[in-house]
């Protein structure tokens, strides 16, 4: 456990509850009610609570345990994602996700260069922007000028035929936007692809870069400001603002090295499917689980999930 996490835990009470949360992947429920007790005995928990069977349960615990990472490590060789985090104050009221490889399967800049014929090339600028190897802005402008004379159709083609949402988002959105929580999509990417995703996902807003075409072609540039990092805290910080909320009523979802700032100032920051280096930096990750594991976070039982909009 680094410093930076360690100086974190003292802002926590003395008294503070905590909850333990285990979770699998859906898709493949293998959560075994022994290993939840067996863990529960240890940290002297309270009674375990079954958020979903095989899938997802949770306990409270009096304090924090001090060998909680060395047992997460442990539980990721079984494919369960242990998170414990104070038991307050866990439904949130403000959702903000990223959307590249955390609403969607893929990179959408990755997925123009492909078209483009040169997928190989800017995906590996992508992995090491996403790492935070590289600068986000630099980065992406360097990938963009890349596209120049890309044929702006393409785009639409791409949003048709490549994109695929993540498993989970669905019921996520329907669900906070059921219980009141405002939603809000925050991307390093394109408009041209968070304006369909917003759409189809059911999202309050989105905000992302846009990219210049003129002729009906990329000119392989970017919009500037660009969004990146600093923009994305700056979102969580107006939306709070505009609903009367703190940053702690919010609940931050991403992968990359530019949604660490998000994630680590929102009450629950959840790292999903993160790359290592940034996962590292985070105290809620989810490598097993799908978007759904954001609502058993939050305390919510399956049975209590809303199901989408069919109409999105």
């Amino acid at each position: 456990m680094n410093g930076k996490k360690r100086q974190r835990f003292r802002h926590w009470k003395k008294n503070t509850v905590f909850v333990t949360t285990l979770l699998t992947d859906p898709a493949r429920p293998s959560l075994d009610s022994a290993l939840v007790e067996s863990l529960r005995n240890a940290w002297g928990g309270g009674k375990a609570y079954w958020l979903s069977p095989n899938e997802a349960a949770e306990f409270t615990v009096e304090n924090l345990p001090t060998n909680r990472w060395d047992v997460w490590q442990d539980l990721q060789k079984m494919q369960v994602d242990l998170v414990v985090q104070p038991a307050s104050n866990r439904r949130k009221k403000l959702l903000l996700a990223d959307m590249d490889s955390t609403m969607i399967r893929q990179e959408c800049i990755d997925e123009l260069a492909s078209q483009a014929g040169i997928g190989s090339k800017v995906a590996k600028i992508t992995m090491r922007a996403m790492n935070g190897e590289l600068d986000f802005e630099s980065a992406l402008r360097e990938r963009v000028s890349l596209l120049r004379g890309l044929s702006a159709s393409v785009i639409e083609q791409v949003v048709k035929e490549r994109i695929t949402l993540m498993p989970g988002g669905a019921f996520l959105l329907a669900t906070m936007k059921a219980n009141g929580a405002y939603t809000a999509l925050v991307s390093g990417g394109f408009t041209a692809f968070t304006e369909h995703v917003a759409a189809r996902l059911g999202f309050d807003e989105h905000r992302a870069n846009s990219l210049i075409i003129e002729n009906g072609k990329l000119t392989g540039n970017v919009a500037e400001p660009i969004l990146g990092r600093a923009a994305k805290v700056q979102a969580l910080n107006d939306l709070a603002s505009q609903l009367d909320i703190g940053a702690n009523d919010a609940l931050a979802i991403g992968d990359g090295a530019n949604d660490l700032g998000m994630l680590n100032l929102a009450g629950t920051g959840v790292a999903l499917h993160a790359k290592p280096s940034v996962a590292a930096k985070c105290d809620v990750r989810i490598n097993h689980g799908d978007l759904t594991a954001a609502l058993f976070l939050q305390g919510y039982h399956r049975s209590e999930f809303i199901e989408p909009d069919p109409h999105l």
